[in-house]
């Protein structure tokens, strides 16, 4: 096929760049031209791979490391908070999306939009300039099924009564998901568009969804649609890193290393990391942590080591246990080495995470936050003495790596460019007059609509995406 114009968007956020970057890589081996949006902190992750990029400008930025500062409602706890984040983060800023997403395609059009399941920008995008669309999923799938309690529910429901309360939360979703339908639809209607997909599906390209993770980190339903193709896990390819100096010796000791971190986001020492040190203080391991660069307040016990950074690779696969908040990404890259984990999922999605992880046998979820140490130190303990742990950390490694990563998505992406460019050309309106006989300033349905929220701005012909691959 031709080259096509590909733009990639990601939320700013570390966690969801890393893998957009790994799928803007992929695509650019394949000799595709990429385009990547996302905010201003991390248009470096894009320029180092020779894309194009663009910022966040009439979309409102800001850094993930202080995402209370500039959303305040977002540092609540519980269900409020998470669909304050929602509400907010996503769905707020994404006409600011639009609007910046629109003037790059007037300006260089794009053949195709690959967006971060987050950036709600993308799928609006794509109904407004009719681009195909494929959904990278960096979050386990929250869309709905007929098998399973809404996504805010950790696990789905055992025997008649589980699956009973099931369909009873199933029934209330309507009311569950107002608070984020009616913001949502307010933006449909200022874009000039319809009422549309509820919330919890229009997230999802209805055509490719790129899935990370795997078939066995996600409860069994029965209606997954076919457009849902699981890659295991999304990572660029990168140069293999030394090992520090201190951390051979910790290798080449007998007692076992248990790898402790918070990611990027929810970083309070309190919450995890504090409680691992304290918990397993007396123990015969090795407790290495990570700490982004936030201050503990304590002196770590003999058997710890802290440090605010360390590759993954230096340290993990050495690990014989690996304590997580429950990230998306840092769970799959240490189940992608071959770890067992202990999870303590407080927030937003980590709950959810922790679940499956457990579901799918390859860790404990402490079903907290901010457990007790002594609830730390019992469930490494568990980890380490119960071998299936282990085991079923390893299968799922092995499957991650055989669903292909970035290059399968890549050659996903590729194939839906091609189905959308054999597709059949949409039916004129019954009505509709010779083409000879359409004003100029009428010529394109299209960008009448694009730019119906952006007066003043000149129009520009678009052609369709067939005109532009073989």
């Amino acid at each position: 096929m031709r080259v096509a114009h590909i733009l990639v968007t990601a939320m700013p956020f570390a966690g969801h760049v890393r893998p957009m970057a790994a799928v803007a890589a992929a695509l650019l081996e394949r000799g595709h031209r990429v385009t990547a949006y996302t905010g201003a902190k991390y248009t470096d992750a894009f320029d180092r791979l020779g894309c194009a990029t663009f910022t966040w400008s009439a979309a409102h930025d800001f850094d993930d490391a202080h995402l209370a500062d500039t959303f305040p409602d977002t540092g609540k706890v519980g269900t409020r908070g998470l669909i304050a984040n929602v509400r907010d983060v996503f769905i707020g800023t994404a006409r600011g999306q639009v609007d910046d997403i629109r003037a790059a395609h007037e300006a260089t059009p794009f053949d195709a939009i690959v967006g971060d399941v987050l950036s709600v920008s993308a799928g609006l995008c794509a109904e407004l300039l009719d681009l195909p669309w494929a959904t990278v999923s960096l979050v386990p799938l929250s869309m709905p099924s007929r098998d399973l309690p809404p996504a805010i529910v950790q696990t789905p429901g055992r025997g008649p009564l589980g699956r009973a309360r099931d369909a009873l939360l199933r029934s209330l979703v309507p009311v569950l998901t107002a608070p984020l339908d009616r913001p949502y639809r307010a933006l449909r209607a200022s874009l000039g568009l319809g009422a549309g997909r509820r919330f919890d599906t229009a997230l999802y390209s209805p055509t490719l969804v790129i899935a990370t993770g795997s078939p066995s980190l996600e409860f069994p339903r029965s209606d997954l649609p076919a457009s849902v193709r699981f890659v295991g896990r999304l990572a660029a390819p990168q140069q293999p890193q030394p090992t520090p100096e201190w951390v051979q010796p910790l290798i080449d000791d007998v007692r076992p290393i248990v790898f402790v971190t918070q990611g990027t986001l929810d970083t309070d020492p309190d919450d995890l990391l504090l409680p691992t040190l304290e918990g397993l203080a007396d123990a015969p391991v090795w407790v290495v942590g990570t700490t982004v660069g936030r201050e503990v307040g304590v002196q770590p016990p003999e058997n710890a080591r802290l440090v605010d950074f360390i590759p993954y690779s230096a340290i993990v696969p050495s690990a014989a246990v690996g304590v997580t908040n429950g990230g998306w990404g840092g769970v799959l890259e240490m189940l992608s080495l071959g770890v067992p984990l202990v999870v303590a999922g407080g927030t937003i999605d980590k709950p959810q995470i922790a679940a499956r992880v457990a579901w799918a046998g390859a860790g404990v979820d402490l079903r907290t936050g901010r457990p007790q140490p002594a609830k730390v130190r019992a469930a490494v303990w568990r980890v380490r003495r119960e071998p299936q742990f282990k085991e079923r950390a390893v299968a799922i490694s092995a499957e991650l790596e055989q669903l292909g990563g970035a290059a399968r998505a890549a050659a996903l992406i590729e194939a839906e460019l091609l189905r959308w460019a054999d597709r059949e050309p949409p039916a004129p309106a019954p009505q509709s007059p010779p083409p000879e006989q359409v004003p100029p300033e009428e010529e394109d349905v299209i960008v009448a609509r694009a730019r119906r929220a952006s007066p003043g701005r000149r129009p520009t012909v678009l052609t369709r995406a067939s005109d532009r691959l073989a």
